[in-house]
């Protein structure tokens, strides 16, 4: 009999497949815990060290700098070896990592803690190479399942923020690190172990290389570009709509503080607005399977675009509810179709490391907005030029979906001429 752990091979779409899709959903629940967490207890850690907004915000920066750039080893290291070494290094680092946060004596021990530990070592293994993991396993129903696995993130979202916050008020934030500490490296040192096995589309892309030509060739050049410039682009793509996104994910609770309803509204708010974002991943990922990952990139970027210039009329405490909510629910497809875009267009067999860099640039992007976002406050007194800011970025990555959906579009003409 096969079971969940066993070394037996599997075919694409199996329910072996889905069976290690509710697994990988509950690693990275718990693996980007701390990407929400530190948003969280960002007042708390402000004034007990006496920082500016923008030094407050270095930890979650840091983070999520450490965060991308391990996605990229991880992703190797998955793609290599098997992804149940990078999740077993990332139980670890998350373990270790908030512990020693929970007892950092300064601001700069407290960031550098977040940014090797939790995000380089840690949380990196549960995000990039999970979802580059995914999409080898499942071909008829790859956009969701592709949205099923990153939904974990904000599942996250939506649960660790009002956990985190009753802990703080109740014991405080150093004793919530390190409890999240205890319980993520037991939970997810667990839980990986039941990762075993290699996905088959590894081994049917080298078949599928010799049997169909053109579609090599096409993956050789994606949008009738160079693999590099054509990832070049998707980087750039990556950090620009994240940087946009980071706005009310980081400072929402602190927006909230500032127009005077009180972190635990904002807490409120951004677990509200990141539930809403599992429910778009997951449209998103049943859109994606009908009109592919760019189209769906391109979609999301309108829809974040928009929600981001509901922020600006509207700062009533009842209105905040709404445009939340209209955020998590407009803009939850979008890095989930770079896996999608990678898996389409690019060799399976660099899925890890492809996926793993460009969600890299997406998390660089949330760490340059998180900063910026503080650093734009702490000028100007108003968060006001900060939404401006997200809005700029975000027309950027919807004109590179753009430039990318015209050069596939001629791509196929192309393929279809000589085939």
């Amino acid at each position: 009999m096969r079971t969940i752990g066993s070394m037996q091979p599997h075919t694409v779409d199996s329910p072996y497949a889905w069976r290690r899709l509710c697994i990988a959903l509950a690693l990275m629940t718990m693996g980007s815990s701390s990407m929400y967490v530190v948003a969280v207890v960002l007042p708390s850690v402000q004034a007990e060290f006496g920082t500016a907004r923008a030094d407050a915000s270095l930890p979650y920066t840091l983070l999520m700098v450490g965060f991308g750039i391990g996605g990229v080893f991880m992703g190797r290291l998955a793609d290599r070896r098997g992804i149940v070494v990078p999740l077993s290094i990332g139980a670890a680092g998350l373990g270790i990592g908030f512990v020693a946060a929970g007892m950092a004596p300064n601001i700069w021990t407290f960031a550098i803690v977040h940014g090797v530990l939790l995000g380089l070592v840690g949380s990196s293994a549960s995000f990039a190479p999970l979802v580059a993991d995914t999409a080898l396993w499942f071909e008829r129903r790859r956009g969701i399942a592709v949205a099923i696995c990153a939904s974990g993130n904000y599942v996250a979202g939506a649960i660790w923020p009002p956990i985190v916050q009753h802990f703080v008020e109740s014991v405080g934030w150093r004793q919530t690190y390190v409890g999240l500490g205890i319980f993520t490296a037991i939970a997810m040192g667990s839980l990986g172990f039941f990762m075993r096995g290699r996905p088959p589309a590894l081994a049917a892309s080298a078949g599928a290389a010799a049997s169909h030509p053109i579609t090599s060739g096409a993956m050789a050049r994606p949008f009738g570009l160079s693999m590099n410039a054509a990832q070049t682009l998707l980087c750039i793509a990556g950090v620009a709509c994240c940087v946009a996104m980071s706005m009310p994910q980081v400072h929402i609770v602190a927006y909230c503080g500032d127009l005077g309803y009180g972190a635990a509204r904002g807490a409120q708010m951004l677990s509200l607005m990141l539930a809403c974002g599992v429910v778009s991943r997951l449209v998103s990922g049943a859109i994606c399977d009908r009109i592919g990952g760019l189209r769906t990139l391109l979609l999301g970027s309108v829809l974040q675009g928009t929600a981001l210039l509901l922020f600006l009329p509207f700062d009533s405490l009842a209105s905040l509810y709404v445009v939340s909510a209209l955020f998590g629910l407009f803009q939850g497809g979008i890095v989930p179709s770079y896996a999608i875009i990678v898996r389409e267009h690019f060799p399976a067999s660099e899925a890890g490391a492809r996926t793993g860099t460009i969600l890299m640039c997406t998390l660089f992007g949330m760490a340059l907005g998180g900063w910026m976002s503080g650093k734009v406050f702490d000028l100007t007194g108003s968060y006001h030029a900060a939404f401006l800011n997200g809005i700029a970025w975000n027309l950027l990555n919807l004109s590179i979906a753009f430039f990318l959906l015209r050069r596939a579009r001629g791509q196929r003409r192309l393929q279809a001429a000589l085939a």
